[in-house]
């Protein structure tokens, strides 16, 4: 079965996505909130109330809130083997439920050689977990098609279009970088039409480059337009 190539992607964080995909710590800094009951500097002045949100933050908002739920945690397991045993390895990576049923999209890569694949939802106290079986995979496009049966409808991302993109516009993107479930990056397309060398030395063509930042476990995850439209997928 072969995949849509639309929601294929790149991405640039100090190079590109796919590139650095097991690249260094890049979650941000980790900050410790501030609240009145224990502020980390003495100024007497304080603001109150409920914030006001640029626009951009807000569309960053609520883009978050639409489409976080619909973002899932795929885990894998492997069996590998050294001079002396086998035993199994755990890979995580991101996907996105595109339909009510229970269809994910995530990549190749985060389940290839798995003889056991868990979905996780996002979210809320939804953290239940579904064994995925897979529907179809595309090697050249590095994409794959899992389904859960989960007896209920669930969340789902809407699919855009990427043909029109420009350099500049906003994207945003969602994923479970080092297992941390919801985290929510932003920034601009850098480029497009890239072609880039996967793992296995397979050319992938036409694909978005972006500065959005990137770790472990962010493979298989939306990136949307400010619209809250899937545009690509993490690598």
């Amino acid at each position: 079965m072969r995949l849509r190539p639309f929601v294929l992607t790149v991405l640039l964080a100090g190079g590109f996505w796919y590139a650095t995909s097991h690249g260094a710590w890049n979650l941000h800094t980790l900050m410790r909130p501030i609240s009145n009951s224990g502020k980390l500097w003495s100024d007497p002045v304080t603001a109150h109330g409920a914030p006001a949100f640029e626009p951009d933050e807000q569309n960053n908002i609520d883009v978050y809130k639409t489409n976080r739920l619909a973002t899932v945690n795929v885990k894998s397991q492997v069996m590998e083997r050294d001079i002396f045993y086998s035993y199994p390895k755990t890979g995580i990576g991101s996907g996105f439920i595109i339909n009510e049923g229970g269809e994910i999209v995530t990549n190749y890569h985060v389940i290839t050689g798995s003889h056991d694949i868990t979905v996780t939802l996002s979210g809320g106290n939804d953290h239940t977990e579904y064994k995925a079986t897979v529907l179809g995979t595309s090697h050249r496009d590095d994409l794959a098609l899992l389904k859960i049966d989960a007896k209920r409808k669930l969340p789902v991302v809407r699919l855009g279009d990427s043909n029109n993109l420009e350099v500049g516009q906003k994207v945003l993107a969602i994923g479970n970088p080092f297992g941390f479930d919801g985290t929510l990056t932003t920034g601009i397309v850098s480029s497009i039409g890239r072609n880039v060398p996967n793992e296995n030395g397979t050319m992938m063509e036409g694909l978005i480059q972006t500065d959005a930042a990137i770790n472990p476990g962010n493979s298989g995850g939306p990136m949307f337009d400010s619209h809250g439209n899937v545009i690509g997928i993490k690598p």
